[in-house]
């Protein structure tokens, strides 16, 4: 095989990675529980996916089910109707409330099933609510009281109601709430709330946001210079900020159906742009602009699912909105890091070694930035992140190759078209997905 034909075959399993991850993408949100103590009992209403629970999934770090050994499982438990799923949980209800506990005054809470409504089945590709409403009592001399999530069930968003200063948590990975007053005080600080909220941001750009990677993405690949992707990521990140406070704030609010669509288009008109213009054009910052209001919007209907505490809501959404620029700044410093240096030192490198070997130099590249989350990254959680991997090392085998060629304007031809073509490719499916499946 030639090395064309081999880079060639690189792009089109590259693209067959990041389309089957848009083809079957069936979304984990994260688990809300209403914790209320009232009359000496502990009453915890959970909103959460019943059926990955009940199929046994391990969704630590897990974006969507299709990247778990159960997917298959938890495709079959969507479509079986309300009734039917509501008593495969209550079947399962021993086995998963072994796995969580609550303890007060060092006694672990028995909680029993006071209520199961499960939503009716719609879309099998989408997830669907399930209620779980739970109670225990509450031993007489308990002030306190401490919740264990376990990481197996994903992230829960733990909100205490019907106190002044109620405790609200985000708990993923096995974490724990630390001791919680019954009667109230442990609201979250101004400084808790932001510095919560930043990994929430962050975590939504990387790994889970594939669609908001290839646009930004898209605003690096128009031109290597700095100037014109300040431009770019200034206006874009000015729109998604208006529009992310307004759509937490309520003021705003569209269908995700509608949204997400959208944000596909916007994919695909930055990346098909890029292949006709070299220059930041008067009106691309004004067009960008118009996206970042569709994406303020996407993050605002993922912050709408966790929540925001009542006392510091603008903290807490400040500090969200600084995890997404964090996770954007973070794929453009990748982006330009894995370019700079494979097309600075590639060619030598190739080139003394006496033939192509762009795998090799991807992997060299690739892997180190791997090493340390692959030592405590399940199978699943590594399954999740394969589109991303791959991204990446496309990026760098459209590099090393073009480090070879070597000459003046090989990076638009060998490394910006090429891939502008394959985002807007991806974006172009994800169009026709989610407006048609």
């Amino acid at each position: 095989m030639s090395r064309v034909q081999s880079f060639l075959m690189a792009a089109l399993l590259s693209v067959a990675t990041l389309w089957s991850a848009a083809a079957t993408a069936h979304e984990v949100r994260p688990a809300v529980g209403d914790l209320t103590v009232q009359d000496g009992v502990v009453s915890l209403v959970l909103r959460l996916n019943a059926e990955a629970l009940v199929a046994g999934t391990d969704l630590n770090g897990v974006a969507n089910t299709d990247a778990t050994a159960q997917a298959d499982e938890v495709d079959r438990l969507r479509r079986l109707p309300e009734a039917e799923i509501s008593q495969a949980l209550r079947d399962a209800l021993p086995e998963i409330l072994g796995k969580f506990s609550v303890t007060a005054a060092d006694q672990a809470l028995s909680f029993s099933e006071t209520e199961i409504v499960a939503e009716p089945v719609g879309n099998p590709e989408l997830p669907r609510e399930t209620r779980l409403a739970l109670s225990a009592a509450l031993p007489a001399e308990a002030a306190t009281l401490e919740l264990a999530w376990p990481a197996e069930f994903g992230v829960l968003i733990l909100r205490q109601q019907g106190v002044e200063e109620p405790y609200t948590g985000y708990l993923a990975g096995g974490a724990t709430t630390g001791p919680i007053d019954v009667s109230g005080g442990h609201a979250m600080t101004l400084w808790g709330a932001f510095f919560t909220y930043i990994p929430v941001g962050f975590d939504h750009i990387l790994p889970l946001g594939l669609d908001h990677i290839l646009f930004v993405l898209g605003l690096f690949f128009l031109s290597p210079k700095i100037g014109p992707l300040l431009w770019q990521v200034s206006a874009f990140t000015l729109a998604h900020t208006v529009t992310l406070a307004l759509g937490a704030l309520g003021v705003v609010s569209i269908a995700p159906e509608i949204i997400e669509p959208l944000i596909a288009a916007s994919i695909v008109y930055v990346a098909v742009e890029n292949l006709f213009t070299t220059n930041l054009s008067r009106w691309r910052p004004f067009v960008i602009f118009g996206f970042g209001l569709l994406h303020g919007l996407g993050f605002a209907s993922v912050l709408g699912e966790f929540g925001l505490p009542q006392g510091q809501f603008v903290s807490a959404l400040i500090g969200f909105n600084i995890g997404v620029e964090l996770g954007q700044l973070t794929v453009i410093a990748v982006a330009f890091l894995l370019s700079y240096a494979i097309l600075r030192r590639g060619g030598d490198i190739v080139a003394g070694m006496g033939k192509p070997v762009m795998y090799l130099v991807a992997g060299l590249v690739v892997l180190p930035a791997l090493l340390i989350p692959l030592s405590n990254m399940s199978a699943e959680q590594f399954e999740a992140g394969l589109p991303l991997v791959a991204a990446l090392a496309l990026v760098a085998g459209f590099c090393a190759n073009a480090a070879v060629v070597g000459g003046e304007g090989v990076y638009r031809k060998m490394v910006a078209l090429p891939s502008s073509i394959i985002i807007a490719l991806v974006g172009s499916f994800w169009v026709v997905e989610r407006v048609f499946f």
